[in-house]
């Protein structure tokens, strides 16, 4: 053997080749159990987190509908948000709030997943793939809160009572529209659209009348509420025109 050669070394007896890593997937990762993630059951009306509790966790609704809500100095209560499965609430924690500003209370029964807010930041960092959904629910909610506030800004109270069905129903979202199955109350719509529970009932009973909505133990909503909606903003095109 030269000098300059260098010795084969051989593998130790047993020994493995490393294995290449295996691919992130964030679904896998929302619904699997680990240091810094947490799945937990929520019974219907249960606080998932407080308004004024540290905001540490991100929290994923892997089933079930979540309502956010927040409250005045008069003890007022305000809706401003209801999220279902597949969705994100708390986020506000990667952005440096250290209180919560908002409570998150169970509508129906959940399911979620709490991620540590250090465990969100740093599969954020290091997986493209979670960094896309993650991105692509914050693109919507902003998306989401536009269209709200165009909604209470243009629109008739009847206009945005039924928006607001259609999207609880999951009407142009991924999958079949479906019954709404928690019992929202006509003072919690109210809220969501910044009007009186009477004007609620008024066009609750009216959108009953016409065969928009249906109530068989739950509350149904039928694609032809589209027809008010629709309506609503071919009038309102006329009337920049």
């Amino acid at each position: 053997m030269s000098k300059t050669a260098k010795p084969r070394v051989r593998a130790k007896a047993g020994s493995q080749p490393s294995k290449a890593r295996v691919k992130f997937s964030p679904i896998s990762f929302l619904e699997t159990a680990a240091k810094g993630r947490v799945v937990a059951k929520h019974p219907k009306k249960q606080i998932i987190f407080a308004e004024g509790a540290a905001a540490d966790s991100v929290f994923y609704i892997r089933s079930g509908k979540v309502k956010v809500t927040i409250i005045s100095k008069e003890g007022k209560e305000a809706v401003v948000a209801i999220m279902g499965a597949d969705e994100f609430v708390g986020e506000g924690c990667l952005i440096g709030q250290p209180k919560r500003l908002a409570t998150a209370v169970a509508m129906t029964e959940c399911v979620t997943m709490r991620v540590d807010k250090i465990e969100v930041m740093r599969v954020l960092q290091d997986e493209p793939a979670f960094s896309k959904m993650f991105v692509s629910h914050i693109l919507a909610r902003n998306a989401r809160i536009e269209e709200d506030l165009v909604d209470q800004l243009f629109n008739s109270t009847e206009r945005r009572l039924a928006r607001v069905l259609l999207l609880l129903a999951n009407f142009g979202k991924a999958g079949k529209p479906e019954p709404i199955i928690a019992k929202i109350s006509q003072e919690t719509l109210a809220e969501m659209i910044g009007t009186t529970r009477s004007r609620v009932s008024h066009f609750m009973n009216k959108f009953r009348k016409l065969g928009f909505i249906d109530y068989n133990g739950h509350l149904e909503v039928h694609s032809s509420l589209l027809s008010v909606v629709l309506a609503e903003q071919a009038r309102t095109t006329v009337g920049l025109n």
